[in-house]
């Protein structure tokens, strides 16, 4: 690790509570006892919930989480504050201050975000007596749980993040701009890719444009896999939108430079729109799962509520994920400045660097299992469920059913994780940039633009909405 890369600050001093010598013992066992109090009340409380049947209802399970947050909660200050008093050496390591720092945040933001849940719990409970055991399911309640821990891990690990990036003393990269190579294109042939590639751009914007009116307009399409398709379309656009209009600029100018911070920001926002991608995607196969495993209760388990909550819940790891990635390669310094790609990818600035990027490729690795890999897991899963149902009761009829539903999802899921499986899990397959170049076309230009394609060929409902649509406009240009 680069010497710059550390604080100058190698422990700190911690002055304590505001209290006199002679009152230490005093406070020690008040503060020693409450803490006591604390630890045993909240494992007495785990251990009632869990050994009485009759308390395994959603309020108990949220109030055993909260318990257990409750003890981790204390347990970050108190021990270290008791330590303190009775020892002349009251400081703490540089390590072990952000480590502080990081666990106080996240149990601090799980105890309000699993209070939430239980507001939401007694909510129900009360304006909805009768749906409450609909409503408050089993995957209900350990999704809320799952939503908590994953969003205060995002929130505390981004201000740890921020606050490592303060205590340097070089904080910024020295490099002002990049150079971006682009597509290698001779010469004598740019303007027929500009055309090529402004049409296929044009086709995406107006074509998932077009999906999120019709589902806008026709009250048919008011359901949940709609609902998560016009997302889906929006995120297209805007994932296109990143960057081939500076594609297509820098295909006419011989000046290809874009600022460190436009740099910075365009890979921040493909992260984001790329992790968006697979989690909506993810969202949808879920639908399909209930859709045909459970069609008797499918607008029960589908409600608006959870559709909102899946979305939100992506755009909130989406947004966590790309700052994470973001926030650590502005700790990097760059020996060099031209980008042998046509966008500025995380993979392509890494090596530039000439700090070191071991945290950059585990968080690379780590966030990528979470962000692809366990998404098309449970695609895989969801799949799987279905293709069993299917099989249970084998007939053609349920067979076309089943294509027709979860046909076109397929094809956009082959579509999406072909190209991203090829660019990032085959390393060793990429030596030639030109190969790279091509897979980063393929999920930035080519899928955006056959996603409106493959939902409205082959979707009755939006072939309907179309034609719908059509005759309107037909009737008042007459």
């Amino acid at each position: 690790m680069r010497t710059n890369n550390q604080s100058s600050v190698s422990e700190f001093l911690l002055l304590g509570l505001p209290i006199r010598p002679e009152q230490q013992g005093m406070f020690f066992a008040l503060f020693l006892g409450m803490y006591l109090t604390t630890v045993l009340g909240n494992l007495l409380i785990i251990l009632l919930i869990r050994l009485d049947s009759r308390l395994h209802t959603p309020m108990y399970f949220f109030l055993s989480h909260l318990a257990f947050t409750d003890i981790s909660f204390s347990s970050v200050t108190a021990p270290k504050m008791l330590m303190n008093m009775h020892t002349q050496d009251q400081s703490i390591s540089y390590a072990g201050c952000i480590s502080q720092v990081y666990f106080f945040l996240f149990w601090g933001d799980l105890d309000s975000l699993l209070l939430t849940s239980m507001a939401y719990d007694r909510y129900v409970a009360i304006c909805h007596p009768l749906h409450y055991t609909t409503i408050m399911s089993q995957s209900l309640c350990v999704l809320l749980v799952i939503v908590s821990w994953v969003q205060s891990c995002a929130s505390a690990l981004l201000h740890t993040l921020l606050l490592k990036r303060t205590m340097r003393r070089e904080n910024q990269s020295s490099m002002s701009q990049f150079l971006l190579l682009g597509l290698p294109i001779p010469p004598g042939e740019q303007d027929v890719f500009f055309t090529l590639f402004l049409g296929m751009y044009l086709t995406t914007v107006l074509g998932n444009l077009l999906i999120i009116l019709l589902i806008r307009l026709d009250s048919r399409l008011h359901t949940p896999m709609y609902f998560f398709l016009s997302h889906l379309a929006f995120t297209d656009v805007c994932f296109s939108s990143v960057t081939v209009p500076k594609m297509l600029k820098d295909m006419h100018t011989k000046y290809k430079s874009i600022p460190y911070a436009g740099c910075i920001s365009q890979m921040y926002f493909f992260i984001f729109f790329t992790d968006l991608d697979s989690f909506l995607i993810t969202s949808m196969a879920y639908d399909r799962y209930v859709a045909i495993c459970h069609p008797l209760q499918y607008t029960i388990i589908m409600r608006r509520e959870l559709c909102v909550l899946l979305v939100a819940v992506s755009w909130i790891l989406s947004c966590a994920n790309s700052l994470s990635h973001t926030l650590l390669l502005t700790q990097l310094s760059f020996c060099a400045n031209s980008i042998p790609h046509f966008f500025c990818d995380l993979g392509a600035l890494l090596k530039l660097s000439c700090s070191d990027i071991s945290l950059n490729e585990l968080v690379m690795f780590t966030v990528g299992v979470v962000v692809i890999t366990l998404p098309f897991i449970c695609i895989l899963v969801s799949y799987g469920y279905i293709g069993a149902t299917i099989l249970r009761v084998p007939s053609t009829k349920g067979i076309c059913k089943a294509l027709s539903t979860c046909g076109s999802h397929l094809s956009v899921v082959s579509l999406y994780y072909g190209a991203i499986f090829g660019q990032y899990l085959f390393p060793t397959l990429s030596n030639f940039i030109d190969k790279d170049i091509i897979v980063a076309l393929m999920y930035t230009v080519v899928t955006p633009m056959l996603n409106p394609f493959i939902y409205s060929l082959r979707n009755r409902d939006m072939k309907k909405a179309l034609r719908k649509l059509f005759s309107k406009v037909t009737f008042f240009s007459q």
